[in-house]
């Protein structure tokens, strides 16, 4: 699909059953019924910048701050492991109190205790500092550039450009750090074109991993009397994104589970998504945690009860994007057509 016809379809009143067919087949002719599962731990919620839309902001002086220690870390990576989910997610404001070597001091020693993959998602840092944390044993980097309009960029985060967020996807990927990216639904000032936007940035990018979901307002925030999406518009942006990209592995986000319950996290399942993000926070710090209000912890209880109903199975893997070759723009039947990525 094109952007032309994506915009028309994003535009639609309606579903079109069968972009949601081509979607769904897209991805299980890749991922067949596995479903990715990414452990995460919400570290921090101390951070230096003051993105109007987010709860953690450096300005929310409301919100009750914390920060683990290096054994409320691994301790929670124990629970992910029992659980056999083997990525873990270390999420957090942008906290420099987690300085170059304590982050790496971290990732060495889940290393050490456990065989994981190792996501961080903690915001802007030095290529020195990233080079450190490869080097240390993470793989994976998520770091949203959150919208492909550069005037609203700059309107919601202070200071910063579109272009300087780029440029660290593209550090990121030069390290050798497997990178996801994404964008907000229904961020404010953003229309649709926008959002077909950002799956075809994603694209060119040549990214593996595009995490798709909602705008949840949040209390103490310039933003906070803004209305979020449809959970249609997001599970149609969903079916897009699989169609477009292909490939890349595709979340269905807490944030939509939040804003539509365990009935939107079904149908981003129906139309592509083939990873699920269960939070291992603990319930003393997550309800810190709040980068947008209505937050609704997604625990592997509900995580269980959904794939059994949809008769998926669990991935025992890490989770790797599965990398194919496309012929005359269509995926081969023959295994000989696949280029698996470990």
């Amino acid at each position: 699909m094109d952007k032309r016809e994506c915009i028309k379809y994003l535009n639609s009143g309606t579903y079109d059953i069968e972009i949601n067919n081509r979607a769904l087949s897209q991805k299980e002719a890749i991922y067949g019924k596995e479903i990715f599962l990414r452990g995460i731990i919400e570290f921090s919620n101390f951070c230096r910048k003051n993105c109007l839309y987010c709860g953690i902001r450096k300005d929310n002086k409301l919100l009750k701050r914390y920060r683990m220690s290096i054994d409320d870390i691994l301790n929670r990576v124990e629970q992910i492991i029992r659980s056999g989910i083997k990525t873990v997610v270390l999420q957090s404001g942008e906290d420099t109190f987690y300085s170059r070597d304590l982050i790496c001091e971290i990732i060495k020693k889940i290393k050490k205790r456990f065989d994981v993959a190792i996501t961080l998602c903690i915001g802007e840092r030095g290529v020195d500092e990233y080079k450190a944390f490869y080097d240390a044993g993470a793989s994976r980097f998520l770091i949203k550039h959150e919208t492909s309009n550069e005037k609203v960029y700059e309107k919601l985060h202070p200071g910063e450009t579109l272009k300087g967020r780029l440029k660290l996807i593209e550090n990121l990927k030069t390290i050798g750090f497997q990178v996801g990216s994404g964008n907000i639904v229904g961020l404010p000032f953003t229309t649709t074109i926008d959002y077909i936007n950002d799956i075809f940035l994603i694209k060119s990018l040549d990214l593996d991993m595009a995490g798709i979901g909602p705008f949840m307002p949040a209390e103490n925030t310039p933003l906070k009397n803004f209305m979020s999406p449809s959970v249609i518009t997001v599970i149609k942006l969903l079916a897009l994104a699989r169609i477009v990209l292909k490939d890349v592995n595709i979340p269905a986000t807490t944030a939509l589970f939040s804003l539509g319950g365990a009935d939107a996290l079904k149908s981003a399942i129906d139309v592509g998504a083939n990873v699920l993000m269960p939070n291992f926070t603990g319930d003393n710090f997550r309800k810190n945690y709040r980068i947008y209000d209505s937050k609704k912890p997604l625990d592997m209880t509900i995580i269980s009860e959904l794939i059994e109903k949809k008769g998926l199975v669990f991935s025992n893997s890490k989770g790797e994007r599965r990398k194919i070759y496309v012929r005359n723009n269509e995926i081969g039947e023959k295994k000989s057509h696949f280029c698996w990525e470990n």
